[in-house]
């Protein structure tokens, strides 16, 4: 064997060596490193898990505590907020505006018709104000002028036959007297009226009126 093939065995087996002492350091290192912990990574997913798990019970917890405060006032409200618009109270308002309203309608006298029209026609809305008026105007007050024709109205009972937050049924008993230059002594009529009323900007007005 020559002397450059003894030195090349030589390097090939120093290079083997060294390759072999790498790979058990690597080794080495790798198996300390998971003994002492120090490839943690995976293992603290599972503590971010509870830590968002603790953040997020009381979060959803308040969430839930508020939406339930918040849907009992508004039940709470809602229903005394209607039981104000259709209890006793909003009953008698209905019953006086329809009362008011039909003793109005149906009194005037000659003299002071303007002044008696006007004050039927604020306690009307709707299409029944449109009529009254049309109707007055080309009908009432001919005939009241020319007859000299007086009436007066007087409501002798009434009651709230249904009524809703904005609309209402009133059944209303009234009787009427009335003169003229024709009947001097004058007449008197019994009659019961179905009112209808709405309640507009807060106030009931008559919007239907049918004898019964």
């Amino acid at each position: 064997m020559t002397l450059d093939q003894d030195i090349k065995e030589t390097e090939n087996d120093t290079d083997t060596e060294a390759a072999d002492t790498e790979t058990a350091v690597e080794t080495t290192d790798t198996d300390e490193a998971v003994e002492t912990g120090d490839t943690a990574a995976p293992a603290a997913a599972p503590g971010w898990r509870q830590k968002l798990t603790r953040l997020w019970f009381p979060l959803a917890l308040a969430a839930a505590l508020i939406a339930s405060a918040a849907l009992a006032g508004w039940l709470y409200f809602a229903q005394y907020k209607g039981d104000q618009q259709t209890g006793e109270a909003a009953s008698a308002a209905v019953l006086k505006a329809a009362n008011d309203g039909t003793v109005a309608l149906l009194s005037y006298a000659p003299d002071s018709l303007d002044r008696d029209f006007s004050a039927a026609k604020s306690h009307l809305t709707g299409d029944f104000l449109s009529y009254y008026t049309q109707f007055t105007d080309e009908i009432v007050a001919p005939a009241a002028k020319e007859k000299s024709v007086k009436t007066t109205a007087a409501v002798v009972r009434s009651a709230v036959a249904e009524i809703h937050p904005d609309s209402a049924v009133v059944l209303v008993f009234v009787n009427q007297a009335t003169t003229s230059v024709e009947n001097p002594n004058g007449s008197f009529s019994a009659s019961a009226v179905k009112v209808g009323m709405n309640k507009i900007d807060g106030n009931w007005l008559i919007g239907s009126f049918d004898p019964v």
